[in-house]
C-alpha cells in the first residue's frame, strides 16, 4: 500500500513565497500578502502536526516573515498617505486665509 503524501506542506510554503513576494507591490500587494501569510501559517501549522517535515517548517518560517513584512509596509503606506493628506488639507485651509 502506498503512503498518501499531503499537499499541504507544498501549499504553505507557496503561500509564504507569494506573501514574502507581495512586499514588493505597494498597499494593495500588502494586504494581499498578508491574507496569503496568515492562510499559510494555519495550513502550515496543520501541517507540522500531521506529519512534521523540512517543508512544512520552511513554508510556517516564511509565511511568518511575509506576513511581519507586509503588516510593516501597510502601516508604513498608511502613514505616508495620512501625512500625504494632511500637507493636502494643510495648503487648503491657507488659501482661504
Amino acid at each position: 500500500m502506498e503512503e498518501k503524501k499531503s499537499n499541504k506542506p507544498v501549499a504553505a510554503l507557496v503561500l509564504g513565497i507569494v506573501s514574502c513576494a507581495m512586499t514588493l507591490f505597494g498597499l494593495y500587494g500588502s494586504i494581499v500578502g498578508l491574507v496569503c501569510g496568515i492562510v499559510g501559517l494555519v495550513i502550515a501549522i496543520k501541517a507540522k502536526k500531521e506529519a512534521p517535515c523540512g517543508m512544512s517548517t520552511a513554508g510556517f518560517v516564511l509565511a511568518i516573515v511575509g506576513t511581519v513584512l507586509c503588516a510593516l509596509e501597510f502601516v508604513v503606506c498608511a502613514c505616508v498617505i495620512g501625512s500625504l493628506a494632511s500637507l493636502g488639507s494643510a495648503d487648503t485651509l491657507r488659501s482661504f486665509r
